[in-house]
């Protein structure tokens, strides 16, 4: 047996899961190669919608797409542990309990907050750079409201009620968006006078977002000042004390909120390789649990030196290809990085994330396969998006400009783009369902149009009306006789017992006309009577030709009444037989359910079935949302074919009601449903296309 060829990803963020996707992609074929995807966690974090989960418009579940869902169907293993250290030279990753050997190494273990050293900040701060950063701050902004509603002393009362963000970067705007929308929410809540709420964003530079253009970020500053958010500019944090920020010239803000969001570095395992740095290596950190508030900083300390140092950044040098320059196997993406294009290093983001992924598969695919060629790094940067709060944003995307609606719809579906190829349709949905179908106090830019729902009994008597309207429909059908296939049976069917409209037998026409047939026969009685009559004796020939036409007189009279007795019935058709739309469906009847009597008989059976099954899994609650798109489809039918009046708008416009899962309150939905979804999520085909609701199942 061959000997197996180990790659290991170190770290399931953007660049990671982008890399082992890659990689997967192009080596499954090869059955000697073992994939290995190492995070601390058992889920990828949307690391740019953490603002959300911290400021409350979506669930903490909203960011997280687990492992399983992204890599369930193929052979990647994926291990949560916590990696302590590498030895490159035994080619092992080491944690507190494991080993795992890798034979090519990608590492991409993300960045950790940034500090540059000033006092007090690391220790009175919180930071929104993991998903229990943004669950932390969730939690103590409502703590604070709730203390500030029952706090007497005013002082205190407006320092719990003031909330002070750091930075004026992406997540730090995007942030004060999401707070300030959170504001109006609570003080309903505790009954506060908003303007009692003070969202203050310190910035040391004398602009918001630096990397949008001056007219992008006067729109978002205008933006802020709408939402009441303070902007301070110019404003370097000179020192931090508890419930206390200082800005350089000694202003005091009194805060019970200190989050910061200026800047990133490396993580802070890059404090243990022995690799080549960025810039010099700095210190070495003990290990902090998550509990202790900054994440995985907080046992981290610098001699006064280096602190800028650090800040260049314990991020490991790479060359063209993003490998290391000290071992041709390893290889880094993301923001654990440094390398230089242009004149600059490359920024944090994830299309820098992305980008750097690309190329390390690309060149570990190449090692492997002992091809020669080489992927060197060039970066293809699309542009940046900045949501303020759910309703505005400001993007710039290949060089066009965008603010409000249109920026926010524009960011929702770059997400969706990068929902779809990581997880598929799976991860698209719950995405499309934490925004927009489940969001709660309207904080979508679409407000609660898609988020509003009807409890589910109201809808249970419009089920059962509509159920029991199908069933009566298809039995009348056996009444009138749909399934008589006539004296020859179901394969030598009686044209004229077609009651589908439009179908034609050679001189033949189906007629919803049946009747027209009984007119014919009729015709053919009285013609009968007729020759009778004039072979009678003389003097009663007049008076039998007289009883023969009146027979025929009064046959015809009864089949244009049946005619018009079933246009009645159905009431004035909403499509005319001269529309276009019928015009395909008669080249439908005549040239393909029209083939054969025997054809169209079964056609007519089928709908006939339709009717009745529709009626009894609507009345039933079974398989709603299929029966729901059955009555639709099958309501369009029956008025494209000239068949349908307008009360056949009613079944459809109903039917839409029922797919909103009207089967789940006192029907037998409640209990199928649930069973189906669980044995669906098993199968290796719903868990390899991703054509599945919630988490896979083993």
């Amino acid at each position: 047996m061959a000997e197996k060829t180990r790659i290991v990803v170190l770290g399931g963020g953007y660049g990671g899961v982008a890399a082992m996707k890659k990689l997967y992609k192009k080596l499954k074929g090869n059955p000697n190669i073992e994939f290995t995807l190492i995070d601390r966690n058992q889920y990828h974090t949307l690391m740019t919608e953490l603002h959300e989960v911290a400021g409350s418009r979506v669930d903490p579940a909203s960011v997280q797409v687990s492992f399983k869902r992204i890599f369930s169907g193929t052979r990647i293993k994926v291990v949560t542990d916590t990696i302590q250290n590498i030895d490159f030279e035994n080619k092992r990753l080491l944690s507190k309990n494991a080993k795992y050997d890798y034979d090519y190494l990608i590492i991409a273990a993300g960045g950790d907050p940034e500090f540059f050293g000033i006092e007090g900040i690391q220790d009175n701060s919180f930071t929104l750079w993991s998903l229990e950063d943004a669950m932390r701050i969730r939690t103590h902004v409502e703590e604070c409201f709730r203390k500030a509603a029952c706090e007497p002393d005013p002082f205190e009362r407006r320092k719990l009620l003031t909330f002070v963000i750091a930075g004026a970067g992406f997540t730090g705007v995007e942030l004060a968006g999401e707070l300030a929308e959170r504001r109006r929410v609570l003080c309903r809540q505790y009954h506060i006078e908003e303007r009692e709420v003070r969202i203050i964003i310190v910035e040391a530079l004398g602009k918001i977002l630096a990397m949008l253009s001056d007219k992008l970020r006067d729109k978002a500053e205008k933006y802020l000042k709408k939402l009441g958010v303070d902007v301070y500019l110019n404003s370097p944090i000179f020192k931090a004390e508890p419930q206390c920020v200082i800005i350089e010239g000694g202003k005091k803000i009194e805060a019970a909120t200190i989050i910061w969001t200026a800047g990133i570095h490396g993580s802070e395992l890059t404090a243990k390789l022995n690799l080549t740095k960025g810039q010099e290596a700095r210190g070495e950190c003990s290990y902090a649990s998550w509990e202790e508030g900054i994440h995985g900083m907080s046992g981290c300390r610098f001699e006064e030196d280096e602190v800028y140092l650090v800040g260049k950044r314990g991020r490991i040098l790479v060359n063209e290809l993003m490998q290391s320059v000290d071992h041709e196997n390893v290889f880094l993406v993301g923001d654990i990085l440094w390398f230089v294009e242009g004149g600059k290093v490359l920024p944090q983001i994830v299309e820098t994330a992305l980008q750097t992924a690309e190329v390390a598969a690309d060149n570990i695919i190449a090692l492997v396969e002992g091809k020669p060629e080489r992927r060197k790094f060039k970066s293809n940067y699309h542009g940046f998006m900045v949501s303020i709060g759910s309703k505005h944003a400001v993007s710039n995307a290949g060089g066009i400009e965008l603010s409000g609606f249109f920026a926010m719809a524009l960011k929702h579906l770059v997400n969706l783009h990068y929902l779809w190829g990581l997880a598929g349709l799976n991860a698209v949905w719950g995405y499309l369902t934490h925004e927009f179908f489940e969001v709660k106090d309207g904080r979508s830019f679409v407000g609660s149009h898609l988020s509003a729902k009807i409890p589910v009994y109201w809808a249970v008597p419009l089920r059962l009306f509509l159920g029991v309207k199908w069933f009566l429909e298809g039995a009348k059908k056996v009444g009138e006789g749909w399934l008589n296939p006539g004296e020859g049976g179901l394969f030598n069917v009686d044209p004229s017992k077609i009651k589908i409209p439009g179908v034609k037998f050679g001189d033949i026409t189906s007629a919803a006309t049946a009747a027209g047939g009984w007119a014919g026969k009729a015709a053919e009685k009285a013609a009968e009577a007729v020759t009778a009559a004039t072979g009678a004796a003389a003097e009663g020939a007049k008076q039998a030709a007289t009883a023969a036409t009146q027979a025929a007189t009064d046959a015809v009279s009864a089949a244009t009444g049946a005619v018009a007795g079933a246009a009645q019935a159905w009431g004035q058709a909403l499509v005319s037989t001269d529309s276009w739309l019928y015009k395909i469906y008669e080249w439908i009847a005549q040239n393909i359910i029209g083939i054969h009597p025997t054809v169209a008989f079964f056609m007519q059976i089928g709908v006939v079935l339709a009717e009745i099954g529709i009626g009894l899994a609507l009345f039933s609650g079974t398989f709603t949302f299929l029966a729901a798109a059955a009555s639709i489809g099958l309501g369009l039918m029956f008025i494209i074919s000239a068949m349908g009046s307008s009360e056949l708008l009613w079944y459809i416009f109903a039917a839409l009601v029922m797919m909103g899962g009207a089967g789940r309150g006192f029907g037998l939905d409640h209990w199928i449903i649930p069973w189906i979804k669980d044995w669906w999520n098993k199968r290796k085909i719903a868990k390899k296309t991703y054509l599945y609701l919630g988490e896979p199942r083993d």
